[in-house]
């Protein structure tokens, strides 16, 4: 299978406080990869310094065989990596469909505008249904589906989630995790932040575990689930 993503011995500073310590992982081609752990273990900083915004200390990161630490952000979404951000980040005074549309606005996505209009729409028929409505009087659940329409809209090959079910209601959560299933299914590689383990253990082909910067554990679902630190770290039981 086609490794999509390699990050290779990442380190990364915050000045002089260091916050991820000699990183290594692989997305496949196809894959729902989950990168799980507390609050601050480092995941958010993994994503972005994949993304281009914060640069590496040490290590390297590869996209499709191609090293892309050190390009600017604008270079590693043209390559066909997007990221679904924390907290959304739409545009709350423009239309769904303006906020849409400012997600094609570089070259390899510009020329597949109307085709991934049209994708967007049909997996989320409600968002073609309120096209015209303002994006911040939407509900919580119908931004999360905007944030990620609005990623797809750049056309990516690997799309990233930072913590997609924060703050929604957990039948909400169940929304956002059946979608990204459903991105799965139609072929994209995703790589999935999150902080709710049981859910993601359900859906993930394989994960890893990050703490204190540090990845400290890694497995499929099954086997993380069984696991006893696992579980009482993270599941609670």
């Amino acid at each position: 299978m086609e490794e999509v993503l390699k990050v290779k011995n990442v380190s990364v500073h915050y000045g002089d406080i260091q916050a991820l310590w000699g990183v290594s992982f692989d997305v496949l081609k196809g894959q729902l990869v989950a990168l799980l752990g507390a609050n601050g273990a480092g995941k958010t900083t993994t994503l972005r310094a994949i993304c281009g915004l914060l640069p590496i200390s040490s290590g390297e990161i590869f996209f499709k065989d191609r090293k892309i630490s050190g390009l600017p952000v604008h270079e590693v979404v043209e390559l066909g990596i997007t990221m679904v951000p924390e907290g959304r980040q739409l545009f709350p005074k423009m239309t769904v469909e303006e906020n849409l549309l400012v997600g094609s606005y570089l070259k390899r996505a510009k020329e597949k505008r109307s085709k991934s209009l049209k994708k967007v729409y049909e997996l989320f028929p409600r968002l073609a249904e309120r096209k015209n409505q303002i994006a911040e009087t939407l509900s919580g659940g119908e931004q999360q589906m905007l944030a990620i329409g609005r990623a797809l809209m750049q056309d990516p090959e690997l799309i990233m989630f930072d913590e997609p079910s924060l703050g929604l209601a957990p039948i909400l959560v169940k929304d956002v995790f059946k979608t990204i299933q459903e991105m799965k299914q139609i072929g994209l590689t995703i790589l999935l932040v999150e902080q709710n383990v049981h859910q993601t253990l359900k859906i993930a082909d394989y994960c890893y575990i990050i703490e204190n910067g540090r990845i400290v554990q890694q497995g499929n679902g099954k086997e993380l689930e069984q696991d006893p630190k696992i579980r009482e770290a993270y599941l609670g039981f």
